[in-house]
């Protein structure tokens, strides 16, 4: 049926009213137009007046002249004004696989423009992404839909974009906004950017004031600013003006820095990145100039080897031209272990003069590494040395070797070579049945006896370094740790270094053992431990010691009386079997020793508590008894101090128990004080101890003085006065009550900046022959600068060892200061010096150290 020749109606049922001006449709049909407009829907109804038709009901409008199809529930077509507008579950299809879906759409037919409003979506299934926003405005004939107000699209399951005011070219697949927009990647990297153009289908986009973050919203996260930039986020290459670049604050492991580079323009592809005219500083941000930066014509990253290169680079300090450098390269601050040059270092001395340190790690492969140190001294003297490592799934490897070329020697005039080898060496050796068993070896040997502390300064400084100058340590040893028991064997070896005989600086243990099991945990109410070691000491050439001990120990549990008092036993049996030859401590015909020592401690803990202050008092008293005779330790070097006295093996004798009847009497005292919040704010505690006998034990230490009758009265007293002051005292006063033969007085005073630390040693008598004082001062001006002043004086002497005063400026990045050290000290080749030193550290770059005088003639 026709009507205005405006609509063809084929539909199911029609109804006509009010003398034909409205016609329904009903029960599903479709109307068509003679321009190329047919719409499908369950029901119609046309208002021939207006010239107006409403369709409802899964209604498909076909416009074949726009290639144009709409879906909704509900449609209004006003013919006058050719205007279709839709409500509820819009969806229009304006090209195959592409969609449009909005609460309501306006589509005006005389100018192509659809309009879009509800939360809208873009959908191309073909190219997977979608664009989301409230307000779409289509226009077809220029296939571009402008976006009002917030706008999201999210492309290809890769990247999200929010913007506001989109520009979406459909043919280029191309948008563009002049707001504030925001990139996100499922890599976690985020880009803000202004005026920003994007290509869907290269993955290119470009903008102004553009922002990168890294890690974004995660630790360890990135910043790059750009001016304007071209950026390809497939490859993640870029062309862009006026960089600087923000690295995460703690890459050197340290918070306070702000590592960052500048440059006019930067470029980069899948390999390199380039930036010109750039800078580069690891310090913190300021209003003025960073204390140093490198600045090069210059700087390129390589990815691949992980490298910063700068060409033409000059290092400033406060803005100073230092140094220039026409061409270097180091590791870029993501890369933890890579083959390349090392922090170099400038030092100075008086025994080896000005030196230079280039040290350069070589990567093996995947657990091996090493890294060779070259080392130039003034004149013809250098050094090598190469440290070498390698991580194995059951071992571990660290060796040092190191070589002095053209030393010359001040005691001997003359010029030799110079040796260090340092090697330790640990390995799982998976027993089965043992909760672990390793095999460790260790190895140091110096070619003179001096040179460790002539060349302190260029001695590695990882578990490899010796803790002791003066002797050196090797030994191969097997640890196993079982359920029930441990051992620990094998062979051992120090060399003095302060002896001068050659023959009698070694001191061998071939070989050694430890055994030990606990037996029991409960029995008669406390513990019962076995323990066995085994020893064959070979020193002085000829002089030979073996001995094997095996102890026996019951320590029972605490038993508390209804009065307060707390006692505790124990009973050691010690066995021992021994031989020796030229050596006064064994017998050259084997030995088989018994002895039992049987210890019985009382102690009465006393407390009174009040409201600012809680007072603690606790008399002790110690009985032990062994009837049995020990070796002669008469003249070791074994002390009692109250710290110890209590002890059961205060002596620290392996081979013999302490002999004879003693009573060890002592108490401790300790005075608390708090302040408001029930806190500790100062304490003073006071310890005392004494030692009785029934007669003189002549083999018992002479310097622990407890083999008199009566022993010295050994005491320390510790007084936190304040936050202010420090003080603690060790002492050990004569049993005539008359000398102190021991003083050990420390004390720290600190108010504000300001803090000092004195130390005071004292020996006398038996105890031993030293007078020692030293002191620490150290004040700080603020936080950047401070001043430190240290000196030792041997007082018996009236010998000043050494003096040391130091200014430091110190802050996040550079560490200066000027160092004047004074030594009296003098052994062989290391004679007493004074200098005067210029020292410098720019973190994470360098450190360099001279004397300051030379610099100021310079």
């Amino acid at each position: 049926m026709s009507s205005a020749e405006q609509f063809n109606f084929n539909v199911t049922e029609i109804e006509v009213l009010q003398n034909g001006d409205i016609i329904k449709g009903l029960k599903k049909g479709t109307v068509n137009t003679n321009d190329g407009i047919i719409i499908t829907a369950d029901t119609f109804v046309y208002e021939k007046l207006l010239n107006i038709l409403t369709a409802k009901g899964n209604v498909e409008i076909e416009d074949t002249n726009r290639n144009l199809k709409i879906y909704s529930k509900n449609v209004i077509y006003n013919k006058n004004e050719e205007i279709i507008t839709t409500n509820k579950n819009s969806k229009a299809i304006y090209e195959k696989n592409k969609f449009i879906f909005a609460d309501s759409f306006k589509f005006i037919r005389n100018e192509n423009i659809l309009n879009a409003n509800g939360d809208v979506k873009i959908k191309d299934s073909l190219k997977n992404y979608i664009i989301a926003g409230e307000n779409f405005t289509y226009y077809k004939e220029n296939e571009k839909i402008i976006t009002k107000g917030r706008t999201e699209a999210f492309l290809q399951s890769k990247y999200k974009i929010t913007s506001s005011d989109i520009v979406f070219l459909i043919k280029e697949d191309n948008l563009s906004s002049r707001e504030k927009t925001k990139i996100e990647d499922n890599n976690s990297k985020v880009y803000f950017t202004e005026n920003f153009n994007y290509s869907i289908n290269k993955e290119i986009f470009k903008g102004e004031k553009i922002l990168v973050i890294t890690n974004y919203n995660l630790p360890k996260s990135d910043k790059l600013f750009f001016e304007n930039a071209i950026i390809n986020l497939k490859d993640q290459t870029f062309i862009a003006k006026d960089t600087e670049i923000e690295i995460h604050k703690d890459i050197f492991d340290n918070t306070e820095n702000d590592p960052r580079l500048k440059g006019v323009s930067s470029s980069s592809d899948n390999n390199l990145t380039v930036i010109n005219k750039g800078a580069f500083t690891s310090c913190k941000k300021n209003d003025k100039c960073p204390p140093w930066v490198i600045n090069a014509e210059v700087i390129k990253h390589d990815k691949s080897k992980k490298q910063l290169i700068y060409d033409h680079a000059v290092l400033k300090v406060y803005d100073f031209p230092v140094f220039y450098f026409p061409k270097f390269f180091h590791p870029d601050p993501s890369v933890k272990r890579q083959s390349g040059l090392l922090k170099p270092q400038i030092n100075n001395s008086t025994s080896l003069g000005s030196s230079l340190t280039l040290p350069y790690f070589k990567v093996i492969s995947d657990n091996k590494d090493l890294t060779l140190t070259p080392i130039l001294f003034d004149g013809s003297t250098s050094m090598l040395t190469t440290e070498y490592r390698a991580v194995n799934k059951n071992s571990k490897i660290l060796a040092d070797f190191g070589y002095v070329n053209g030393y010359k020697s001040v005691t001997t005039n003359k010029k030799n070579s110079l040796s260090h080898l340092f090697l330790k060496l640990n390995h799982d050796l998976n027993f089965e049945n043992f909760n672990s068993s390793d095999l460790e070896l260790s190895l140091n040997k110096v070619s003179k006896d001096t040179y460790l502390k002539v060349f302190d300064q260029y001695i590695t400084t990882s578990s490899l370094r010796p803790s002791n100058f003066d002797k050196l340590n090797s030994n191969l040893k097997i640890s196993l740790n079982h359920e029930d028991f441990s051992l620990t064997t094998g062979i051992e070896s120090y060399e003095d270094l302060q002896t001068k005989r050659r023959s009698d600086r070694y001191q061998y243990n071939l070989p050694y053992y430890n055994f030990d099991k606990l037996i029991s945990q409960n029995f008669f109410k406390g513990n019962i431990s076995f323990s066995s070691s085994g020893n064959n000491y070979l020193s002085e050439t000829n002089k030979l010691e073996t001995n094997i001990t095996n102890d026996f120990n019951y320590n029972s549990l605490d038993f508390i009386s209804n009065l307060g008092i707390k006692n505790n036993y124990s009973l050691s049996l010690k066995n021992l079997n021994s031989v020796g030859k030229k050596t006064s401590q064994y017998k050259s015909d084997p030995q088989v020793e018994f002895a039992g020592l049987f210890n019985v401690d009382f102690s009465m803990p006393m407390e009174k508590k009040a409201k600012n202050y809680d007072n603690l008092l606790t008399p002790r008293l110690s009985f032990r008894f062994n009837p049995s005779d020990m070796k002669d330790h008469s003249s070791s070097d074994n002390k009692i101090t109250v710290a110890n006295a209590f002890a059961l093996n205060r002596l620290g004798l392996s081979d013999t128990l302490e002999a004879g009847r003693s009573i060890t009497l002592g108490l401790d005292y300790k005075n608390e004080k708090k302040d408001n919040l029930n806190q500790i704010n100062n304490y003073f505690e006071l310890k005392l101890a004494t030692i009785l006998r029934d007669k003189e034990e002549k083999f018992i230490p002479n310097k622990s003085t407890i083999h008199k009758k009566n022993s010295n009265l050994f005491g320390s007293i510790s007084n936190n006065f304040s936050k202010y002051l420090n003080v603690g005292y060790d002492f050990s006063l004569d049993n005539n009550y008359n000398t102190f033969e021991y003083n050990d007085f420390n004390a720290t005073i600190s108010i504000n900046n300001f803090v000092t630390k004195f130390n005071f040693i004292e020996e006398h008598g038996e105890i031993g022959d030293a007078n020692v004082l030293a002191n620490t001062t150290k004040y700080s001006f603020d936080e950047k600068n401070s001043f430190i002043f240290q000196t030792r004086r041997n007082r018996k002497l009236s010998l000043t060892e050494y003096y040391d005063l130091v200014y430091e400026y110190k802050n996040d990045c550079l560490t200066a200061g000027i160092k004047y050290k004074k030594s009296y000290y003098a052994d062989g080749d290391l004679q007493p010096t004074e200098n005067l030193l210029f020292t410098i550290t720019l973190f994470p770059l360098t450190t360099y150290e001279y004397q300051a005088n030379e610099i100021l003639d310079q």
